[in-house]
Order: C-alpha cells, then sequence, then structure tokens
C-alpha cells in the first residue's frame, strides 16, 4: 500500500505549539500507512517561543496564517493552536475547500488525553523495566539479525558493560569477543538452536569466557517471539551462571534446571501481564458484571412500568385490565426478588458457594421472557413466531443464568431488528431424543453479523454497539452459562438476511457436576 502523508500548518506560536514542534517535528507521526508531516508554523508575533523553535527546527514560518493556503505548502490540514475565536471564525470562512480545520477546543481534548496515554505507557515500561531488573537471571533480547535490542542488569553485570555499550551490538561482539560471527557462534547461537531442535522453548548450554577472562557455564533457555505475519521477531534468551553448581553433585544441578524453569514462567506470566495492562483489573470487570446481570431484570420493569402507563392512557381502567396490572405487578414482584437472587448469587460465586438448581419448562421460561421484554417487542414493531411444542421435557438447570441467557438472546436480536423493514423474531423449542437434548433457536431478520467477527462473538468486552449501548459482557456471559449447564451454543448469520443462535442443552443430572465446579 503506498504510504499516505498529511502536510500540517499550525496556527499559534504558543506552548502548546513548542510541545507540538517537540514531540512531532523531528520526524512524521504514523499510523499504520498514515503519516503526518508538519509544513508550516503562522503567528502574528514573530517572537513567539513557538515561531522561534520552528526557526531553530527550520520549518517555515508565516506571520499572516493566511498565506497557509498558499498551493506551494500542499497544506491538507490547520491545527489551531490558539484560543483566539475571531482567528477560527475567519479561518472557517475564508479556507480553501481542500483543507481541513482542527479547532483548538479539540485539539487541546486529544493532545491532553494524549499526554495520559504517554504517562501510562511511560509506567508500564518502567514496570516492565523493573522486572526485567530485578529477575537474577541474565536476559537478553536480539533480533534474526543478531543484533541485542534489551537487556537487564543482570547481563550488564555478567559482560562487565554499560547499556549504551551493548545495545545496537551484534550479540557475538559482546558475548564471544568476536569482530564477525565465527564457527563458535555458528554452534552457539539461539537462532540456530531454535530452528535445529525445532521447540518453542529449546534449552542452551553454553560455555563462554567472563569479563574475568575466565570460562563460565552458562545454562538457560530461548524463547522466540512472533509478530503478527507469524515471523520470529525476537529470541529473549534467559541464562544462569552455573560454573560453581557445574561442580557439585548432580542431584543439585538438577534442582537448579527445575528452578530456571520455573524462573523462566514466571517471566514469561509477567511479560504477558505487562503486554496486557489495557485490559481492566479483576473489580473493574465485577463491577461490570454486576451492573449488566442486575440492569437486564430492571429493565424488564421499566418496560412493564411503561406498557401499563400507555395502556392506563390509551383507555379507562376495566375489570380485565385492573387483573392484567395486577399480572403485570406480580411479574415485577417476581422481577425484584431476582434482582435480590442475582445479587446473592454473586456474593455466592464470591464465596464459592452452591447456586440452587431445579428442574425447568423451557417453555415457560421463554414466555416469561416475552412478557418482561412485550413493551420494547411492541415499540420495536417486532412480529414473534413462536414454535413450542407442548410435549417439551422439563430440563434441570439455575432458572436465573437462563433466564439471563433468553433476555440477551432475545435483547440482541431486537437490536439487530431496529433500522431493518422486516421485523419477525421467530423462537423455537425442540427436543432431540437421539442426543437427549433441548435445542432452543432465535432467528431474527436484522442486519447480520460479519464473518470477521463471529469467532469473537464471546470474547469479554468485544462490542460492535454504539457507546452507551453495552459494554461488550453479554454473549460472553451466555457462554458461560451454557457451558457451565454442559450445553453448546452455535451461530450462523447472513450480511443484511438473518442471524440465528441455537442453544442445545443436555437432559442429564448436572447437579453434581456444576457443584463440582463451585468447589
Amino acid at each position: 500500500m503506498k504510504e499516505r502523508i498529511t502536510n500540517i500548518g499550525l496556527v499559534g506560536g504558543g506552548p502548546y505549539c513548542v510541545e507540538y514542534l517537540d514531540k512531532y517535528a523531528l520526524g512524521t507521526s504514523r499510523i499504520g500507512y498514515h503519516s503526518t508531516r508538519i509544513v508550516a508554523v503562522a503567528d502574528k508575533d514573530d517572537q513567539s517561543p513557538g515561531i522561534i523553535h520552528a526557526k531553530s527546527l527550520n520549518i517555515p514560518t508565516v506571520r499572516d496564517y493566511h498565506e497557509l493556503y498558499n498551493p506551494r505548502y500542499k497544506i491538507d490540514l490547520i491545527i489551531m493552536l490558539t484560543r483566539e475565536k475571531s482567528v477560527l471564525e475567519e479561518i472557517s470562512k475564508t479556507h480553501p475547500n481542500d483543507i481541513q480545520i482542527l479547532p483548538f477546543e479539540i485539539f487541546e481534548f486529544l493532545w491532553k488525553n494524549i499526554y495520559v496515554v504517554e504517562k501510562e505507557l511511560d509506567n508500564r515500561t518502567r514496570e516492565m523495566a523493573t522486572v526485567l531488573n530485578n529477575i537474577p537471571d541474565i536476559i537478553v533480547a536480539i533480533t534474526p539479525e543478531l543484533d541485542i535490542v534489551e537487556v537487564n542488569h543482570s547481563f550488564l553485570a555478567y559482560v562487565g558493560r554499560t547499556r549504551d555499550e551493548v545495545i545496537g551490538r551484534k550479540c557475538y561482539e559482546i558475548l564471544e569477543k568476536k569482530s564477525q560471527f565465527c564457527e563458535i557462534c555458528q554452534r552457539t547461537c539461539p537462532s540456530n538452536e531454535f530452528l535445529r531442535k525445532k521447540q518453542s522453548n529449546p534449552r542452551t548450554d553454553r560455555i563462554q569466557i567472563g569479563k574475568d577472562g575466565k570460562r563460565r557455564y552458562l545454562d538457560g533457555i530461548v524463547h522466540p517471539v512472533i509478530d503478527k505475519e507469524g515471523e520470529i521477531s525476537r529470541y529473549i534468551k534467559i541464562s544462569r551462571d552455573v560454573t560453581r553448581l557445574k561442580t557439585e553433585q548432580k542431584k543439585e544441578t538438577l534442582h537448579l534446571e527445575k528452578l530456571v524453569e520455573e524462573r523462566t514462567k514466571e517471566l514469561q506470566d509477567t511479560y504477558t501481564i505487562l503486554l496486557h495492562q489495557d485490559k481492566m483489573s479483576s473489580l473493574g470487570k465485577l463491577s461490570a458484571a454486576v451492573v449488566h446481570e442486575i440492569n437486564n431484570p430492571i429493565a424488564g420493569i421499566l418496560n412493564l412500568i411503561l406498557l401499563m402507563k400507555r395502556i392506563n392512557e390509551e383507555e379507562s381502567p376495566s375489570k380485565s385490565t385492573i387483573e392484567q396490572f395486577n399480572h403485570y405487578l406480580s411479574l415485577m414482584e417476581t422481577e425484584t426478588k431476582r434482582i435480590s437472587r442475582i445479587v446473592s448469587n454473586l456474593l455466592a460465586f464470591s464465596r464459592q458457594s452452591k447456586e440452587e438448581v431445579n428442574h425447568l419448562d423451557f417453555n415457560e421460561l421463554i414466555e416469561k421472557t416475552l412478557i418482561i421484554n412485550s413493551n420494547l417487542i411492541r415499540i420495536n414493531n417486532i412480529e414473534i413466531k413462536k414454535k413450542l411444542p407442548a410435549e417439551l421435557p422439563l430440563l434441570l438447570g439455575t432458572e436465573d443464568q437462563l433466564q439471563q441467557v433468553l433476555f440477551n438472546l432475545m435483547s440482541n436480536a431486537i437490536e439487530s431488528m431496529e433500522s431493518t423493514e422486516q421485523k419477525q423474531l421467530t423462537i423455537e423449542t425442540h427436543y432431540s431424543l437421539s442426543e437427549n437434548q433441548i435445542h432452543v433457536s432465535f432467528t431474527d431478520t436484522g442486519i447480520g453479523i460479519p464473518k470477521k467477527n463471529l469467532l469473537k462473538l464471546y470474547e469479554p468486552f468485544f462490542t460492535t454497539k454504539k457507546k452507551g449501548k453495552g459494554v461488550g459482557l453479554g454473549l460472553s456471559l451466555v457462554y458461560g452459562i451454557i457451558e457451565r449447564h454442559h450445553g453448546q451454543i452455535k451461530v450462523k448469520s447472513k450480511l443484511n438476511k438473518y442471524t440465528t443462535f441455537k442453544i442445545c442443552l443436555p437432559l442429564y443430572d448436572v447437579t453434581n457436576e456444576m457443584q463440582n465446579r463451585e468447589k
């Protein structure tokens, strides 16, 4: 793909201008195949710090920002670094159509957020450096071209060099004290060791000359780092000086090898955690789950309240209406108790206590969920098509959790049909005698799911909904609940045609197994 470059002109020579130039003027800011380049700075005060700094960087400066419209600059975007409204208004009126404008308020918001992100990245880098430097093992990362790109303090102490003396040098220059790749390097090179043994973490046992000029024995492991293209981008070599232990008994040597393996696993686990610190903490995940679990019954109660208000506004209360209201109040009472049970279940989960498992009529559970969602269905003009055979056998499971599954699948189906002309949701249950399973399917006529998203549907916090519509926990919870009931969930979808979620639940006694999982 051809690289695309956006030429930027800055208006305003204040402190933000200096900061922006310091960050981006010496190179291009690149995102994928898109790069940006600063081509000119404008400020009526030619002694402003931004103008002075731009001149020191050999970046063209002008006093009249109208000059930025000159085609010779080929400017694509003007960034406002001044709060003067009159300047923004004038530029907005006079700028050519092919030049975009970024107002100061938006720039300042983005700039402050970039600072926060950079600070977080710096903190993560320092944390990882602290971890690496406090590990007594000798750690070095090299490229396939044998360039050293990262080391820890133990490595520097072992070779007797400073960080500046080793980073960017060839590994054989530092470790073997050779000016070029030789036969010894060929035999002991981690990349050759990896390719020869065809293992993900081949062990290495090497003899090297230490900083004192004496032979040293190193026992270690090689960990290749694979990039997105499946190629090896780094080799992480983790070693320990076992010279003294080589003189001891074989039992002690074997014990050391086991210790090295344990330390290596700890390092890999820590490395993975540091690379994925963008994931939410455990407390954040639990809080999101609590909100999601409780929000569904609350939404059901709200739907019933809105339905009762609408009925009351449309007609005078009659005996049948009052009976209907009483029925809705009973459902609301049930859902309120359900919230209490959800909280109790979450508390029970934190204490690893048991959950209540009962025989359930799945058709009845579907009907109850439809009633709770009746107002949502009515507002969205959804046609419900039910195929619920009366002879469906009872299922042994946890009612609250299975209703959560139904609610999530039903809500997702309704949301997927918000923008479609045909709005039909087909709910079908079926008993498979040969498999001794109950099959439940939800088929909507919504927008469908792209193939690239099908494998991500059940990942926590993955969502394609707009901000505020969901946090990406619904299908993750559904998958977990179905798995705990030893069932399966399948999905088929065609864009702008339909989506079908099918659940298969076994009828055998799952009580003991679910309780064992809790233990």
